[in-house]
């Protein structure tokens, strides 16, 4: 779930083929349609320059800034990389982001309300749970996907099983999570809107301050919330940076990582016992 901002809080994006090539041209040139973006390729305004693109490779999609001293592209890898190590090298029920949502009681299903580059996502597949993931930019979304078509096609057995837990739905997860009524109403909401800048910090890294020019600030956050906690059958998650003031007051619990804190929210009309981790 992404806000919908005003065109001058986003970056602008552009499609764009990786090499010269006609298949990987062609591709680009659909998904340009599909996304409603312009392709680089055809002659654009210079009003509409792109300041960010999304290139189509050989072998994976990848968001990029556009112009001179860019950062490294960024991409969804399910099968290596920071993601894929969190995977194979084990990760306990009991950690915070396990806790939180309740994992030590056997498997769940979680929709992930924001779910960004789906890395969260996919932690909770490789613990277990039956994850709907729900974005409602559409240049994340195609990220998504794509991670998501290379696990299957490229993952271990093991990856392939935790990929094949993970539902993707490109829409706003207010709407999603309305229609989720009676037997769909899932068990627990996770919501990672984005967290709020610092006057006097270090630079996130490069994941974040891109996503932050894709699609702004989370406003509706808290909308996203209540709405949730209509839903959810047994509790709403919250992630929050540990200098983030909660989303909502008086979080129920929380569950205190190095670097992130989870506040748990109970569904409306249900009472979570007070407790403090």
């Amino acid at each position: 779930m992404r806000t919908d901002e005003t065109a001058s809080t986003c970056a602008r994006v552009a499609i764009a083929p990786g090499i010269e090539n006609k298949s990987v041209r062609a591709r680009a040139a659909v998904l340009a349609e599909e996304l409603g973006l312009p392709f680089i390729g055809s002659d654009l305004p210079s009003a509409e320059t792109p300041e960010l693109l999304l290139v189509v490779g050989e072998r994976r999609l990848e968001l990029r800034e556009a112009g001179r001293g860019s950062m490294g592209p960024i991409f969804v890898d399910f099968v290596r990389g920071p993601v894929g190590f969190r995977r194979r090298s084990g990760q306990s029920r009991r950690q915070p982001i396990g806790l939180a949502v309740g994992l030590p009681r056997g498997p769940l299903t979680v929709v992930d309300a924001t779910a960004g580059l789906a890395q969260d996502s996919f932690l909770l597949a490789s613990l277990g749970c039956t994850v709907i993931a729900v974005e409602r930019s559409p240049v994340l979304g195609a990220l998504i996907r794509d991670g998501l078509r290379r696990a299957r096609a490229e993952g271990s057995p093991e990856a392939v099983a935790v990929v094949g837990r993970i539902t993707f739905i490109a829409a706003d997860a207010r709407n999603v999570l309305a229609r989720m009524t009676g037997t769909t109403a899932p068990e627990v909401v996770y919501i990672d809107p984005m967290y709020p800048p610092k006057k006097k910090t270090a630079l996130p890294k490069k994941e974040m301050r891109i996503c932050r020019r894709l699609v702004g600030d989370d406003r509706d956050a808290g909308e996203l919330l209540m709405i949730a906690r209509q839903v959810a059958t047994r509790r709403v998650v919250v992630k929050r940076h540990p200098y983030a003031a909660p989303l909502a007051p008086r979080p129920t619990i929380q569950f205190s990582g190095k670097k992130v804190r989870y506040d748990v929210y109970p569904p409306v009309g249900y009472r979570l016992p007070r407790l403090r981790c």
